[in-house]
């Protein structure tokens, strides 16, 4: 037995798997364009999952199905596309290649086993692929890269495979080598000839797909000779990978080694993410049943790729982060499964799409929800159980029910009221934890304000569920600048975040500029005199006190210093001045921004024994402050970030340079990994609003940095001035 299909009324048939062995986890990786979701429908196709148009039964498309992808042209996040082929569920996880989403990617790579690299042989390989690349790399998950785009008039699927054997085979260029080289048909008007079918290194079989119907048969002697160089190369790397040692010997020998030795050793090497073979794939042309290079594909995948039972055994704490012996890949195992990605669905309300590491997940069942290490995002550790709903497999817009999810394959789960993404899943009896995985910091503000009270009403309660959708999105009420600020990886996730609080919780927001926390500082010392009297009938106003202010080391705080002689302010106002000059400090005194780093010290006063009070020496304590600061030289002070940037050492120059531009001091550098710079700065806040759109536009997409709070400095006086001419027009 294997992966198995049972009817699921309208909706279709949903795969489901009775053992680890049969399922294989693959993601899609790739920059946008490349040609990702196309392919996903290609391979669904040539599965027999969707009818010959590419669509499921309701003729939505099977990936990007969601409205805002429609109109932006362009995946936005993550989905799960189950196909079926030789008896095995292949899980097709489609990500997005858009930078903004790389949250989706790591979901996706979370939840996968293997990775298929999706390059485009009209565009190249961009450098965020390359990151990709060796991250993989870094943690040995198996890799296959696929070059589409062949019918591209500047197309070169020769030139394409050489590109990936340099930038993906750095380490071992006999490591990434084609399996297939394409067969071309005549030249059309342009001069392109497009590729119609596929000959195999191995097998040395033509794979003809020039009928819309995949055809094998013999090479002739010409397209024989072609193939030769490529599949001694093939051979050679192949070898190299084996486990006997003594194949290379009997090969350069001149023994002709046995096909079906040298593809059991191909499928063991990639299987181990030592061995990256190169493929090509492109859409079945309009009546084709299959299109080019797909069914070679899943073969690929079903044979090379590892099964789930193959994963290393799964590190797991206790909630409270003691320890539990690691899980491995087991239907009656302990449940321990993963929420890689949340969705809201307007009539089953919350979705959790869920990977299931060990054990079983079912349907209607109490299990202990989890979710730890992200309090910083505004996601607050919980503990709860929770009773799951319906499970279901994803297949464009609808959900096919499941009656259950063994451990290595997916599903979603209605009902999880309080699951967020990265939160695990385990029995209520005996609660794990994963350890949550990486994800980018959000460092692109959005301040918003509700557009009316409506939205205001509304706004809290939607924010907190777009909040626990996306790990990337990072909410905070700013306690100086009283704005709400939305952190997101750059402008395509912004307009996404205020599109979903739109059309999907029917909130409209308005955005507005991002303010930094500016400080204000006396620069010199100076005094002032408040004097508060009025006489309107009854109980007159009557206070008068002065003070003197003096500046502080960076970080002091307001001072306050009571040098009262003789009793002329009494005693039990002195605490009234203090609340009084307190208050003027937090409200500001040049630019309407806090005071800050000052000792303010009170040397006298007067008072009238019936008409002072504790309010009168409050207004006289904000008096004197501000005659002091209209007399003074003031600083204004603005936040200093500590920068940490990591690009390529070809960036490093033109990065420099931007920094240098934006008032920022380079105060080191060093290697961070082969071809990996780390250049260290510290800039004003001010200047690094927008640093996420446009470090990516210095460094191609390869760049990422890190920032911390540092310090607050004087601004340049010009600057400062400036500042407060908008505050004087209240701009």
């Amino acid at each position: 037995m294997g992966a198995t299909s049972h009817q699921a009324g309208a909706a279709g048939r949903a795969l489901t798997a009775d053992r680890p062995t049969s399922v294989r986890n693959v993601v899609l990786v790739g920059h946008s364009g490349a040609g990702k979701t196309t392919l996903v429908e290609a391979l669904a196709l040539t599965a027999g999952a969707v009818n010959r148009a590419g669509r499921v039964e309701d003729g939505s498309t099977v990936s990007d199905h969601d409205e805002l992808e429609h109109r932006r042209h362009r995946s936005v996040q993550l989905s799960l596309v189950p196909v079926e082929w030789g008896g095995i569920k292949i899980n097709v996880l489609d990500t997005p290649g858009y930078a903004d989403f790389v949250g989706e990617l790591r979901a996706g790579l979370r939840a996968a086993d293997a990775a298929l690299f999706v390059v485009s042989a009209a565009d190249g390989i961009d450098g965020a692929t390359r990151m990709v690349w060796d991250e993989c790399e870094a943690v040995g998950m198996p890799r296959a890269i696929v070059v589409t785009h062949l019918e591209a008039a500047r197309s070169d699927y020769a030139q394409m495979a050489g590109v990936c054997g340099e930038i993906f085979g750095a380490e071992d260029p006999d490591a990434v080598v084609p399996l297939y080289l394409p067969l071309h048909g005549p030249a059309g008007a342009d001069g392109h000839a497009p590729v119609t079918g596929l000959l195999g290194l191995l097998s040395r079989r033509v794979h003809d797909y020039g009928s819309g119907e995949r055809v094998e048969r013999d090479p002739d002697p010409a397209e024989l000779a072609l193939i030769a160089d490529a599949r001694s190369r093939l051979i050679e790397g192949i070898i190299a990978e084996s486990e006997d040692e003594s194949l290379m010997d009997r090969y350069l020998g001149g023994e002709d080694i046995d096909v079906k030795t040298l593809v059991d050793d191909l499928e063991r090497a990639v299987a181990r993410g030592t061995f990256h073979p190169v493929l090509m794939a492109a859409p079945a042309a309009e009546g084709a049943r299959q299109g080019l290079g797909t069914v070679e594909l899943l073969e690929l995948i079903t044979g090379g790729f590892p099964t789930p039972a193959e994963r290393a055994p799964l590190a797991v704490t206790a909630p409270d982060g003691s320890a539990r012996p690691a899980v491995t890949c087991d239907p009656d195992g302990p449940l321990v499964a993963e929420v890689v990605k949340t969705s809201s669905d307007p009539y089953v309300g919350r979705v959790s799409l869920v990977r299931v590491f060990s054990g079983t997940l079912l349907p209607e069942a109490t299990v202990h929800v989890s979710g730890h290490g992200l309090a910083d995002r505004g996601h607050e550790d919980h503990d709860v159980d929770e009773r799951t709903g319906a499970l279901s497999s994803p297949f464009g817009k609808h959900q096919r029910p499941l009656g259950r999810c063994i451990a290595g394959d997916l599903a979603c789960v209605a009902k999880l009221t309080r699951a967020e993404t990265g939160d695990t899943l385990s029995a209520k009896d005996r609660p794990l934890l994963m350890e949550p995985w990486s994800m980018p910091e959000p460092l692109l503000p959005l301040a918003v304000e509700a557009h009316g009270k409506a939205d205001e009403d509304k706004l809290s309660q939607a924010l907190a569920r777009l909040v626990a959708e996306d790990p990337t999105l990072r909410l905070e009420q700013n306690p100086h600048t009283h704005q709400l600020v939305l952190w997101c990886l750059g402008e395509a996730h912004q307009d996404v975040v205020l599109e979903r609080l739109r059309t999907r919780y029917g909130v409209q927001v308005d955005p507005v500029p991002h303010k930094v926390s500016l400080r204000e500082t006396f620069g010199a010392e100076a005094t002032g005199r408040g004097r508060h009297v009025k006489q309107s009938g009854g109980h007159g106003q009557f206070a008068i006190c002065e003070i003197r202010v003096e500046p502080l080391p960076a970080g002091s705080g307001v001072e306050f210093v009571d040098k009262v002689v003789g009793g002329s302010v009494p005693r039990q106002f002195i605490p009234s001045v203090e609340k009084g000059v307190r208050a003027q400090a937090a409200r500001g005194v040049a630019a309407g921004y806090p005071l800050v780093d000052v000792r303010i010290t009170l040397l006298d006063g007067k008072a009238h024994s019936v008409d002072s009070s504790d309010a009168a020496f409050q207004t006289a304590g904000a008096l004197a402050l501000r005659e002091a600061a209209a007399e003074a030289t003031m600083h204004l002070l603005e936040p200093f970030a500590e920068l940490d940037v990591l690009v390529p050492d070809e960036y490093v120059g033109p990065v420099m340079s931007d920094l240098a531009g934006r008032r920022g001091r380079v105060v080191g550098s060093d290697q961070a990994g082969p071809g990996r710079t780390r250049v260290r700065a510290e800039i004003p806040e001010i200047e690094i609003g927008r640093y996420a759109v446009e470090l990516r536009s210095v460094s191609h997409g390869t760049g990422g940095f890190r920032r911390t709070y540092a310090r607050h400095e004087p601004m340049p006086p010009q600057l400062a001035e400036k500042i407060r001419e908008q505050a004087e027009k209240g701009t």
